[in-house]
């Protein structure tokens, strides 16, 4: 087999003694959830991200220079939330040390919750949202994500960060064969960078030609089961679970 399809393989469907147990195919569906949140804060809540903070410092640069479409408030407002909410997800490590299991579970409890009040909020806005409307779905979304990445982060899963595809395509260029590497883990970087890029397609076309807020149940339950899928390991004591 050759050795991309094998890492993705591996990615899809891991050895259960593996150092990272279920989590790979797991954080790929977190990866899913950033690309669909994304593509509904972008697109119905006016040019601001919830999970990509790199697009909000741009984006809060090009309102300071006076860019017409972007607004100073709703890049602040996002990475604050996202700020807090990464604060939230490191104590939540931090009180989960031991178990990564029980940690991605808390975690992606805590953002269904938060996920599913956005799609309340959103329900009873007129989309595209503004005002406080905006604001609070800024805020919820924010808050969800930054608790993710925060979590993820400590989870140490390589090349699966869900939010940050910056260094996963540079490690795709820089280790590969064109570069004179040995095109390590390209398969699990372009399953990363799939996941996102089918998330934001998904998102996008349900905005467009669906309701535009279906994204954020969509994300919901995809949240929703990635912690189902965690429930049975959240006793175990396998050497994957192992901070």
């Amino acid at each position: 087999m050759h050795p991309l399809l094998r890492e993705a393989r591996d990615t899809l469907v891991p050895r259960p003694a593996g150092p990272h147990g279920p989590l790979p195919p797991l954080l790929l569906a977190l990866t899913l959830v950033t690309g669909l949140v994304d593509a509904f804060s972008y697109l119905v809540l006016g040019h601001v991200f919830v999970a990509n903070m790199t697009g909000n410092v741009v984006f809060l640069g090009f309102a300071l220079a006076g860019a017409s479409g972007f607004s100073l408030t709703a890049s602040l407002l996002a990475l604050a939330a996202f700020a807090a909410g990464a604060v939230l997800g490191g104590r939540l490590a931090r009180a989960l040390p031991a178990h990564r299991g029980r940690l991605l579970l808390a975690v992606c409890a805590a953002q269904t919750a938060l996920v599913l009040v956005a799609w309340a909020v959103a329900a009873a806005a007129d989309l595209p949202a503004r005002g406080g409307a905006r604001a609070a779905l800024i805020v919820l979304l924010g808050l969800a994500m930054g608790g993710q990445n925060a979590v993820v982060r400590r989870l140490a899963v390589p090349d699966l960060t869900t939010t940050v595809l910056t260094m996963t395509i540079t490690g795709m260029a820089a280790d590969g064969r064109l570069a004179g590497g040995p095109d390590a883990k390209a398969g699990s970087r372009l399953l990363s960078a799939a996941a996102m890029f089918t998330g934001a397609l998904a998102g996008a076309a349900l905005v467009g030609h669906a309701a535009r807020s279906l994204p954020l149940p969509v994300a919901a339950a995809v949240l929703a089961a990635v912690g189902a899928a965690l429930l049975p390991s959240r006793r175990a004591a396998a050497g994957w679970t192992g901070a």
